[in-house]
Protein backbone atom coordinates (compact mmCIF):
# COMPACT_ATOMS: atom_id res chain seq x y z
CA UNK A 1 0.00 0.00 0.00
CA UNK A 2 1.41 3.03 -0.59
CA UNK A 3 1.17 5.32 2.82
CA UNK A 4 1.46 9.07 3.96
CA UNK A 5 2.56 10.22 7.21
CA UNK A 6 1.94 13.62 7.98
CA UNK A 7 4.11 14.01 11.37
CA UNK A 8 3.40 17.87 13.00
CA UNK A 9 6.07 17.94 15.57
CA UNK A 10 8.33 21.09 15.51
CA UNK A 11 10.65 18.91 18.03
CA UNK A 12 12.69 17.08 15.37
CA UNK A 13 13.51 14.27 17.86
CA UNK A 14 10.89 14.44 19.79
CA UNK A 15 8.20 12.08 20.86
CA UNK A 16 5.69 12.28 18.06
CA UNK A 17 8.29 12.42 15.53
CA UNK A 18 9.58 9.15 17.00
CA UNK A 19 6.56 7.19 16.69
CA UNK A 20 5.94 8.71 13.16
CA UNK A 21 9.68 7.14 12.42
CA UNK A 22 8.70 3.75 14.33
CA UNK A 23 5.26 3.33 12.04
CA UNK A 24 7.54 4.16 9.06
CA UNK A 25 9.84 1.70 10.13
CA UNK A 26 7.17 -1.02 10.41
CA UNK A 27 5.26 -0.28 7.32
CA UNK A 28 8.38 -0.25 5.16
CA UNK A 29 9.52 -3.65 6.58
CA UNK A 30 6.09 -4.98 6.00
CA UNK A 31 6.62 -4.04 1.87
CA UNK A 32 4.77 -0.72 1.93
CA UNK A 33 5.75 2.86 0.08
CA UNK A 34 6.18 5.04 2.68
CA UNK A 35 6.58 8.81 2.46
CA UNK A 36 6.78 10.50 6.26
CA UNK A 37 6.32 14.34 5.83
CA UNK A 38 7.27 16.78 8.36
CA UNK A 39 4.30 19.41 7.98
CA UNK A 40 5.83 21.29 10.38
CA UNK A 41 8.63 22.48 8.58
CA UNK A 42 6.43 23.50 5.92
CA UNK A 43 4.68 26.73 5.26
CA UNK A 44 1.13 25.78 4.96
CA UNK A 45 -1.54 28.78 5.77
CA UNK A 46 -4.81 27.90 6.85
CA UNK A 47 -8.07 27.99 4.47
CA UNK A 48 -9.00 31.43 3.77
CA UNK A 49 -12.77 29.88 3.00
CA UNK A 50 -12.86 32.01 -0.01
CA UNK A 51 -14.29 29.32 -2.21
CA UNK A 52 -11.99 29.76 -4.75
CA UNK A 53 -11.20 26.65 -5.60
CA UNK A 54 -15.30 25.64 -5.87
CA UNK A 55 -15.63 28.53 -8.02
CA UNK A 56 -13.45 29.30 -10.11
CA UNK A 57 -10.32 27.23 -9.17
CA UNK A 58 -11.97 23.97 -10.07
CA UNK A 59 -10.41 21.85 -6.91
CA UNK A 60 -7.41 24.05 -7.19
CA UNK A 61 -6.74 26.14 -4.06
CA UNK A 62 -5.69 29.62 -4.60
CA UNK A 63 -3.12 29.68 -2.44
CA UNK A 64 0.24 28.60 -3.73
CA UNK A 65 2.06 27.37 -0.69
CA UNK A 66 3.97 24.16 0.95
CA UNK A 67 0.55 22.49 0.77
CA UNK A 68 1.11 22.27 -3.40
CA UNK A 69 3.58 19.76 -2.16
CA UNK A 70 0.89 17.64 -0.50
CA UNK A 71 -1.72 17.96 -2.95
CA UNK A 72 -0.19 15.00 -5.11
CA UNK A 73 0.98 12.60 -2.13
CA UNK A 74 -2.67 12.83 -0.92
CA UNK A 75 -4.12 12.20 -3.96
CA UNK A 76 -2.11 8.56 -4.56
CA UNK A 77 -2.17 7.90 -0.78
CA UNK A 78 -4.31 4.64 0.56
CA UNK A 79 -3.34 4.80 3.93
CA UNK A 80 -3.21 8.20 5.85
CA UNK A 81 -1.30 8.44 9.09
CA UNK A 82 -1.54 11.72 11.19
CA UNK A 83 1.09 12.13 13.99
CA UNK A 84 0.83 15.01 16.19
CA UNK A 85 1.53 16.34 19.78
CA UNK A 86 -1.68 17.49 21.55
CA UNK A 87 -1.49 21.37 22.57
CA UNK A 88 -4.27 22.41 24.41
CA UNK A 89 -6.39 19.52 24.33
CA UNK A 90 -6.59 19.31 20.60
CA UNK A 91 -4.06 18.37 17.26
CA UNK A 92 -1.91 21.00 16.76
CA UNK A 93 -1.88 23.67 14.45
CA UNK A 94 1.01 22.45 12.17
CA UNK A 95 -1.25 18.97 11.60
CA UNK A 96 -4.90 21.23 11.34
CA UNK A 97 -3.53 23.50 8.57
CA UNK A 98 -2.83 20.77 5.63
CA UNK A 99 -6.43 18.67 7.13
CA UNK A 100 -8.20 21.78 6.69
CA UNK A 101 -6.54 22.59 3.29
CA UNK A 102 -8.23 19.65 1.65
CA UNK A 103 -11.57 21.38 1.57
CA UNK A 104 -10.64 21.91 -1.96
CA UNK A 105 -10.92 18.85 -2.89
CA UNK A 106 -13.28 17.61 -0.15
CA UNK A 107 -11.23 14.09 0.45
CA UNK A 108 -8.75 12.74 -0.89
CA UNK A 109 -9.22 10.08 -3.64
CA UNK A 110 -7.35 7.04 -2.74
CA UNK A 111 -7.09 6.76 1.45
CA UNK A 112 -9.28 3.68 2.59
CA UNK A 113 -7.20 3.78 5.62
CA UNK A 114 -6.55 5.67 8.79
CA UNK A 115 -4.38 5.67 11.71
CA UNK A 116 -3.65 8.12 14.36
CA UNK A 117 -0.51 8.23 16.64
CA UNK A 118 -0.43 11.24 19.71
CA UNK A 119 1.70 12.20 22.17
CA UNK A 120 1.27 14.26 25.06
CA UNK A 121 2.95 15.40 28.60
CA UNK A 122 -0.35 14.75 30.51
CA UNK A 123 -3.14 11.59 30.65
CA UNK A 124 -6.29 12.26 29.38
CA UNK A 125 -6.23 14.99 27.17
CA UNK A 126 -6.65 12.72 23.82
CA UNK A 127 -10.44 12.82 23.24
CA UNK A 128 -10.71 16.09 20.98
CA UNK A 129 -8.16 14.85 18.83
CA UNK A 130 -9.37 11.51 18.78
CA UNK A 131 -13.10 13.04 17.85
CA UNK A 132 -12.15 15.11 15.03
CA UNK A 133 -10.12 11.96 13.85
CA UNK A 134 -13.37 9.72 13.66
CA UNK A 135 -14.98 12.39 12.03
CA UNK A 136 -12.37 12.87 9.60
CA UNK A 137 -12.57 9.23 8.65
CA UNK A 138 -16.26 9.26 8.69
CA UNK A 139 -16.37 12.03 6.05
CA UNK A 140 -13.71 10.95 3.88
CA UNK A 141 -15.14 7.19 4.17
CA UNK A 142 -11.98 6.03 5.59
CA UNK A 143 -11.91 2.94 7.54
CA UNK A 144 -10.32 3.51 11.17
CA UNK A 145 -6.89 1.50 11.57
CA UNK A 146 -5.73 2.61 14.78
CA UNK A 147 -5.18 5.29 17.54
CA UNK A 148 -1.82 5.17 19.56
CA UNK A 149 -0.81 7.63 22.17
CA UNK A 150 1.86 7.93 24.57
CA UNK A 151 1.81 10.19 27.22
CA UNK A 152 4.80 11.36 29.02
CA UNK A 153 5.94 8.18 30.77
CA UNK A 154 4.79 5.75 27.71
CA UNK A 155 6.67 7.51 25.16
CA UNK A 156 9.63 6.20 23.12
CA UNK A 157 8.69 2.51 25.04
CA UNK A 158 8.53 -0.97 23.60
CA UNK A 159 5.09 -1.03 24.59
CA UNK A 160 4.65 1.85 21.96
CA UNK A 161 6.39 0.15 19.27
CA UNK A 162 4.51 -2.58 19.89
CA UNK A 163 1.12 -0.46 19.56
CA UNK A 164 2.43 0.75 16.51
CA UNK A 165 3.81 -2.56 14.49
CA UNK A 166 0.31 -3.97 15.61
CA UNK A 167 -2.01 -1.32 14.12
CA UNK A 168 0.47 -1.39 10.60
CA UNK A 169 0.45 -5.53 11.13
CA UNK A 170 -3.57 -4.65 10.76
CA UNK A 171 -3.69 -2.86 7.27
Amino acid sequence: MNILILQASPRANGNTAWMAEEYKNAAEAAGHKVTLVNVSRKKIAGCLACEYCHNKGNGACIQKDDMQELYPLMAEAEVLVLAAPIYYFTLCAQIQAPIQRMYCVNAPAKVKKMALLLSSYSPGVYSGATAEYHDICNYWHAEDSGIVTAKIDEQKTEDIKQKIQTIVKNL
